[in-house]
């Protein structure tokens, strides 16, 4: 597991969007590179733009691996008085807001 170590988590999202990253390069590259005629006809634009629909579908396994890697917001343990100063101080202007758009 040493290997996979400084992947952190989500390795199953880093592996969709790898593998959509390999499978649109190379349908781009030989949709742009190869002569794909069939009966007089060229399929090179449909590899060309499956390719570039594969690399763009793959941005949502980045973004999944990515935000799934994000450490999250501290608790109110780790903010101690502040937390909870916070969290009336909210708590408050929202009431206050709230009672506002009561009686107008």
């Amino acid at each position: 597991m040493g290997l996979c170590d400084g992947l952190s988590r989500c390795k199953l999202a880093l592996a969709f969007a790898v593998l959509l990253d390999v499978l649109g390069a190379a349908a781009l590259l030989v949709g742009v590179f190869a002569p794909l005629e069939v009966k007089g006809r060229d399929f090179g634009d449909m590899l060309v733009y499956s390719g570039a629909l594969l690399v763009l579908m793959s941005l949502a396994g980045w973004v999944l691996w990515y935000s799934g890697n994000i450490e999250g917001l501290t608790s109110k343990k780790e903010l101690g008085h502040v937390g909870s100063a916070v969290d009336r101080l909210a708590r408050n202007l929202s009431r206050k807001i709230l009672t506002y758009r009561i009686h107008r």
